[in-house]
């Protein structure tokens, strides 16, 4: 079963797979994005001290909240927290989640990387429109240095976003990718690209 991964908005994805859901970063209402009503066995939060990035009130039913490094088995989902510093002092947690055979590497809102932990990561979800956390030539960067099959982009100016940051395009540029928004992205083991490729998916953008 190939592990299905949507983007709600800002830093927040639902990864989906046979064993259970991961919900990264919920974002408020006021963000700008509606994630509406979620559930899921985990919330992972990388800024908990950060409440744009930690709504774990928009997720129901009985689910463990991730904020801290460590490794967890959750349901056989695999997670891996990885403590990062950041310019302003605060911390970010970089996870890792295995879900199905397929890693995805999810960057918070990352000052340094740990490249070495993340080297086997097939879907990296980075942020990419500078304000808190990495530039577009920061972002490009860390995606070529990671050489993860897929690069997924989050953290950037569309819709009603509420935060000051970069539009998309400035990420692109930087690396030459061109790609059409889906609204889902289904990965299967057999189905990662042999090299890295930038996909984009639709925010749940507020109407």
């Amino acid at each position: 079963m190939p592990v299905e991964i949507t983007y709600l908005g800002r830093n927040c994805f639902r990864l989906k797979g046979r064993d259970g859901t991961v919900i990264t970063d919920p974002c408020p209402p006021d963000s700008g994005f509606v994630i509406g009503k979620q559930t899921a066995n985990i919330v992972t939060v990388s800024r908990r001290d950060d409440p744009g990035y930690s709504y774990t009130e928009a997720i129901s039913g009985d689910h463990m909240v991730l904020d801290a490094p460590g490794e967890y088995d959750i349901g056989g989902i695999l997670v891996t927290g990885i403590a990062t510093k950041r310019s302003d002092g605060a911390r970010n947690i970089v996870f890792i989640c295995e879900i199905d055979g397929i890693r995805i590497g999810h960057l918070g809102l990352p000052g340094t990387i740990a490249f070495e932990e993340l080297k086997d990561v097939d879907v990296l979800l980075l942020p990419v429109g500078g304000g808190n956390s990495l530039t577009p030539n920061q972002a490009a960067d860390t995606m070529t240095r990671i050489e993860a099959r897929i690069a997924i982009p989050m953290n950037y100016k569309v819709g009603g976003e509420t935060l000051d940051l970069g539009p998309l395009e400035s990420f692109l540029k930087e690396t030459g990718s061109k790609a059409e928004p889906q609204p889902r992205l289904n990965v299967s083991r057999s189905g990662l690209p042999s090299d890295l490729t930038v996909m984009l998916l639709e925010p749940k953008l507020v109407n």
